[in-house]
């Protein structure tokens, strides 16, 4: 399946991409790869294969949520640039 510069310029302008002529042939083979690999992945036989949700096998490897203390106002606010009244001070962002 070979890809027109029209598709190019269709997916370039879907994407708010501006596309020189040189990129636009770049993309254009680029593409096309892509779909002759998909076109090859779709001749394997996959369906006696089991939808994956996950590659591993590995289950929730987060640590447990224990409960810890946490820094003191005055050990968080040590290397603050700016503080103010025991609270980071940081620019106005509205006026």
């Amino acid at each position: 399946m070979a890809i027109t510069r029209q598709q190019v310029d269709y997916v370039a302008h879907l994407s708010r991409l501006s596309l020189g002529e040189e990129e636009k042939e770049r993309f254009a083979g680029q593409l096309d790869r892509i779909l002759e690999y998909v076109d090859k992945l779709n001749e394997l036989g996959t369906e006696e294969v089991e939808p994956l949700v996950h590659m591993s096998e590995r289950q929730n490897v987060f640590r447990s949520d224990e409960p810890s203390p946490s820094l003191s106002r005055k050990e968080a606010l040590e290397n603050a640039p700016r503080q103010a009244e025991g609270c980071f001070r940081v620019p106005s962002i509205i006026e």
